[in-house]
């Protein structure tokens, strides 16, 4: 199989897929959100729809989805929003840390730099 480069996609192609639109930062979505379908496609989707759907039977993130369909993730944040708008898709986000994080003390580093150098 011969897979065509990302670098080779037709801006053409991506603002048709999109219908023209090309900001997704209305649209809240981490590179690591997990979508998941929640119906199966229906007659006359557009393709790339489709194959979200597809893919997305089970848990996938937004970056896994970009990779499988071979297209910029800001092109498939925007039909996973279209698909989240249809109710089509449901998003689970990533929980946030619980607590404030915890730094590692600077004098550990500092002895494990020491110790790194000294090998």
């Amino acid at each position: 199989m011969n897979r065509r480069r990302l670098d080779d996609e037709s801006p053409d192609r991506l603002y048709t897929v999109t219908g023209g639109r090309s900001d997704a930062s209305d649209i809240e979505l981490d590179l690591v959100s997990l979508v998941i379908a929640e119906f199966e496609p229906a007659a006359g989707m557009q393709s790339e729809h489709v194959r979200i759907l597809e893919l997305s039977q089970r848990p996938i993130a937004i970056v896994e989805l970009a990779a499988e369909l071979r297209l910029p993730v800001s092109v498939v944040k925007i039909l996973v929003g279209d698909l989240l708008d249809t109710g089509r898709l449901s998003l689970r986000r990533p929980a946030p840390p619980s607590g404030k994080a915890q730094l590692p003390d600077m004098e550990i580093l500092k002895q494990v730099l020491i110790g790194l150098e000294s090998l």
